[in-house]
């Protein structure tokens, strides 16, 4: 019998959360504590080991679960997308206030006052949350005491509302596998943070979006913006009906390209077809 995909599913052979009792062995199991991201980008890797790749990054104000912190590593789950890692333990905030807002801009800065010309002290990413507890003028206090500009942020609750536009603003963001943020970002992130900022679930890999979104569609047939189209380990985002937006490693960028010249691309270079398109009900 297969095992449950590690990806989305907390187990080890000494802890594994509740929901997997029956489905995996474990020394015990548990619900864990809720908590939020306290840094701007942490990244997560599917073991406690530096040396290992990211497989995804989690966003300031993100909420996840913790099942475990030990030797300088937190074992968390995302409440936004399910997905499971490892990350710095320091990133975890237990008891942080619910956020209000999200930043809407792919990059704001994080400045220890409202003025513009004081050195700022981080950036948040597109989609990060964060707790206003004050305005001035063009600008809002954060918990925490840091300032940002009011027009990179929005109530938590308004959404964009065109998934292809969302994707368009990352143009030329270079290529990170792992990434969720404008520093860095991989082909399934890109997909992810637009259809979430529309407020449609998506989930973090490749694979799993290919199963999990919309309905299929011809690949041979006319297409449309928003659809989106796979072929292996890559996922990109109809603009038109001619152009697709996706972050490669071939650019190492966010670009556009045409939908022939792609198609002739994985033809010469991996000898396939494009092998589906999903249509979403946008």
């Amino acid at each position: 019998m297969s095992q449950p995909d590690r990806r989305l599913n907390a187990y080890r052979t000494d802890l594994a959360e509740t929901a997997l009792r029956g489905d995996v062995v474990a020394e015990r199991y548990s619900d864990g504590t809720p908590a939020r991201i306290g840094l701007p980008v942490v990244p997560s890797r599917l073991t406690a080991d530096r040396a290992c790749p990211r497989d995804t990054e989690y966003l300031l104000g993100e909420p996840v679960t913790v099942f475990d912190r030990a030797d300088g590593w937190a074992w968390v789950k995302s409440r936004r997308d399910g997905y499971v890692g490892y990350i710095d333990a320091d990133a975890v905030l237990f008891g942080a206030p619910e956020p209000t807002h999200r930043v809407r801009a792919i990059r704001s800065h994080l400045y220890p006052a409202p003025e513009l010309k004081r050195h700022a002290l981080a950036a948040l990413p597109f989609g990060a949350q964060v707790t206003v507890i004050e305005w001035g003028d063009r600008w809002g206090q954060i918990a925490g005491g840091q300032w940002v500009y009011a027009g990179h942020l929005a109530e938590i609750g308004i959404l964009e509302g065109d998934p292809v536009a969302v994707a368009l603003r990352f143009l030329e963001i270079p290529y990170l596998w792992g990434g969720r943020s404008s520093e860095g970002m991989d082909c399934s992130a890109l997909i992810q943070v637009a259809l979430e900022a529309c407020g449609i679930p998506c989930p973090r890999d490749t694979d799993m979006q290919e199963r999990a979104l919309g309905s299929q569609v011809d690949p041979s047939g006319p297409l449309q913006a928003g659809d989106l189209v796979f072929w292996p380990d890559h996922v990109g985002m109809m603009t038109d009906t001619e152009r697709i937006v996706h972050c490669n490693a071939t650019d190492m960028a966010t670009r556009l390209w045409t939908l022939s010249a792609l198609r002739a691309h994985i033809k010469r270079t991996e000898g396939h077809p494009v092998r589906s398109v999903k249509r979403l009900d946008l």
